[in-house]
Order: C-alpha cells, then sequence, then structure tokens
C-alpha cells in the first residue's frame, strides 16, 4: 500500500478538501490561487481527492482516468495519467438532459468499461478484456476552480477529482464479446456532433495506444493505494480526442465496431 497517500491530511489539505466539497455542492467556484502551496505533490493532491470523496457521502462508482494522450500530458505538465474517483449518481445512462448542475463542462468522447468482477495488477490486458464490459461514454469533465481549462495546474486537477463531472454513457456489451481480441480495442473511431453538426472526429489509440492500457495503469494504480477497482466499478478511461466546450444543445458521439452511441442534452437553468 502506499502510505504516503493515507497520512492524515494537514489543515490546508482538509481545508481545500472542505471549500472543494462546497463548490461541488453550491457551484460557487474557487480560485485556484487562493490556495497557492496546499498541495505540491501526487500524495499531498490524492489524500485531498480521497477525503473529498469521503465528504460526499455517496459510494463510489467507479473512476476517471485523464492525461492519456502525450497531447493532454503536455498540456498539464505530467509524464502519466492521474485518476479521480467517481460517485454513483454521476455515472449516467444515455439519454439524459443535464441543466444546472455543470459549472464550466467540457466533452470528452470515451470507452467506458465495467468490471464484472474484481480487478487485479497481475490481470493482462487480455484478462482485462474477458473481465468486463464495454460501452460508448461522453465524459462531462467540470470544475470547481474558475478559468480552469488548460491552465489548472496538474495537483489541483487530481484533488478535484480529476476534474470530474459526469459520465453519460451508453449500452454496455461483453468486452470479449465486441472484441475478438485486445489489439481490436485500439482501432476503434469516434465522431462527435453538436446540434446535427460535426464538430471531430477521434480514435480509441489516442488513450495510451489502447484504452485497456488505460485500464490496467488505473488497477495497478489504485492497488497500490489499498483500493482495488471491485466489480460492478466502472472507469471511464481516457478521451479519444481534444476536449470541446460543452455548450447548450444537443451533444452525439458515435463510435464505430458495434459500440453504439451516445446522447446527451444540455439544457439552461
Amino acid at each position: 500500500m502506499d502510505e504516503q497517500v493515507t497520512m492524515d491530511l494537514t489543515t490546508k489539505e482538509n481545508e481545500l478538501a472542505s471549500k472543494l466539497f462546497n463548490a461541488y455542492e453550491t457551484h460557487k467556484p474557487l480560485k485556484e490561487s487562493d490556495f497557492d502551496s496546499v498541495v505540491k505533490d501526487e500524495q499531498s493532491a490524492y489524500r485531498v481527492q480521497r477525503r473529498l470523496t469521503d465528504l460526499k457521502q455517496e459510494d463510489v462508482g467507479g473512476y476517471k482516468v485523464s492525461l492519456t494522450s502525450k497531447q493532454t500530458q503536455d498540456m498539464f505538465d505530467s509524464d502519466s495519467p492521474l485518476y479521480g474517483a467517481q460517485v454513483k449518481s454521476h455515472f449516467l445512462q444515455s439519454p439524459v438532459t443535464l441543466r444546472g448542475e455543470l459549472m464550466e463542462p467540457l466533452a470528452e468522447v470515451e470507452m467506458l468499461f465495467t468490471a464484472k468482477e474484481d480487478l487485479s495488477s497481475k490481470d493482462s490486458l487480455e484478462d482485462l478484456m474477458h473481465k468486463t464490459k464495454v460501452a460508448p461514454a461522453v465524459e462531462v469533465p467540470d470544475s470547481r476552480f474558475s478559468d480552469w481549462f488548460p491552465s489548472l495546474s496538474k495537483y489541483m486537477v487530481m484533488s478535484d477529482a480529476a476534474v470530474g463531472g459526469y459520465v453519460v454513457y451508453g449500452d454496455e456489451k461483453d468486452a470479449d464479446l465486441l472484441f475478438d481480441n485486445v489489439d481490436d480495442l485500439s482501432k476503434v473511431k469516434c465522431e462527435l456532433f453538436r446540434d446535427g453538426k460535426k464538430l471531430k472526429d477521434g480514435a480509441s489509440s489516442e488513450v495510451l495506444g489502447n484504452p485497456l492500457k488505460s485500464l490496467h495503469w488505473l488497477v495497478e494504480r489504485l492497488e497500490s493505494q489499498g483500493m482495488p477497482l471491485q466489480a460492478g466499478q466502472r472507469v471511464s478511461s481516457g478521451t479519444f480526442l481534444l476536449p470541446e466546450s460543452l455548450s447548450n444543445g444537443n451533444w452525439k458521439a458515435t463510435f464505430d465496431k458495434g459500440l453504439g452511441a451516445v446522447f446527451l442534452k444540455v439544457a439552461g437553468d
């Protein structure tokens, strides 16, 4: 176990977690400059995230993995991914309408995995394919800080549950029934539309070369922190494309290889 993550929080870390939770509840954003030097490393940031998750008093429904492409890692001055815990109520089945729940949201198109049984760091990519379901997803990153993308520091992103908002997912299918082998998961293409107009397309190969590698990274990381990934938990594994600002309208993400589509409406307050 990574004991540094489980150590007691400092007073300032506790205060940051409380203020993040207040912003999460009230939708009133914080300023990053008010918290200079509170979190200086991964251990500190994940301590704050763990406390923020506890304050939500809701079961963890799963996780989101961020910074899974070279481009997004460079944006946040990182050389590896990071994760955020997501509470159960923030995983939503498509189609869905979001209204006043959002602050400064983005749209990312992702592959979602659901664990059919507990996952282990000893699992190969092929094992993970047999032990999961897959679904198309639109992840809606959102932050408790104002003017956050792409200027928020990496450790603040971690503290803020990896800027977790919502994950909207489509039909779930057994991964090993939809795909013949591990490599096939690296060959999925997607398109993102708003009000019928295509905005951009993306590819699963952007996610560490293969979304299963992102899932494997997360399983190892969580296990090292004493929080193994459990049956029933979902993982939004990383974006196929650079995020789009999520404005009001009707959004659709379509996927090939039989994954299907996700529908999301964003309405005003």
